[in-house]
């Protein structure tokens, strides 16, 4: 098959999900068991895995690991904010009793790239100290959109670069785990629908390895991601109030 698609095709695709996603969230509130908004949220099921993807490839690839995870973090910083405005959560963690989508799955993409570091660049700890300093940056993920399994997703996927199929079972393995305590805990139709980033597996397998022409693009995601949670927001306030609109 002939592959086709750069990173900044991908990177297209994942917006467009991510907004579908949204606003799916914002005109069918609670994750609704009807046809429509899950068709909505299975299409936003590409986001996820494609970032998780580029994850790894901007983590093997980059040349200033320090600016990349510099810039994670001041996205994960602005995100938290734009994504609590966006569902109607409080911007301090864990007011009302609830654990799950305490910020945006930016704070694990950001846990992920520190748990890279400490594993593949840090030469100052010993193993046993990186499995702790580890496990911490893991567990801190918990709480976050796609909790701790983005994080582990990740990790798992860059031991198996080039190898897309390795990287897709060690994604599902975590997004299964995922799918049955979202199940039992959180949202059974949320817990189906998670199983839907399998559908990510064909336009992966079409990436050629190439960014494409367009170098703004990253900065567009960047920019693209808070700035659409801020639209979901006001639109939000204005349909429903000062309400939240997750499940």
């Amino acid at each position: 098959m002939k592959k086709v698609l750069n990173s900044n095709h991908l990177k297209l695709i994942a917006i467009i999900a991510m907004t579908v996603d949204h606003f799916a969230d914002l005109f069918y509130p609670s994750f609704p068991a009807q046809p429509i908004p899950i068709i909505l949220h299975l299409i936003g099921r590409l986001t996820a895995p494609i970032m998780w993807f580029f994850v790894c490839e901007g983590f093997y690839y980059t040349k200033n690991l320090k600016k990349y995870i510099s810039r994670m973090l001041i996205l994960a910083v602005i995100s938290h904010f734009a994504y609590c405005f966006a569902f109607g959560i409080s911007y301090i963690p864990f007011v009302g009793g609830k654990i799950f989508n305490q910020t945006s799955v930016i704070y694990p993409l950001l846990m992920a790239l520190l748990v890279l570091y400490v594993t593949y660049k840090n030469t100052t700890l010993k193993k046993w100290q990186k499995e702790i300093v580890n496990f911490v940056l893991i567990i801190s993920a918990f709480p976050a959109d796609w909790s701790s399994i983005a994080a582990l997703s990740i990790v798992d996927m860059y031991k198996h670069r080039k190898n897309l199929f390795k990287q897709m079972c060690a994604m599902m393995f975590y997004v299964l785990i995922y799918a049955v305590v979202s199940f039992f805990f959180v949202n059974k139709v949320y817990a189906f629908v998670c199983i839907g980033v399998i559908m990510v597996y064909p336009l992966l397998s079409l990436y050629n390895g190439e960014k494409g022409k367009a170098g703004w693009m990253k900065w567009v995601f960047y920019a693209y991601y808070p700035a659409h949670l801020v639209i979901v927001g006001i639109i939000r306030l204005i349909m429903y109030g000062n309400n939240p609109i997750l499940f």
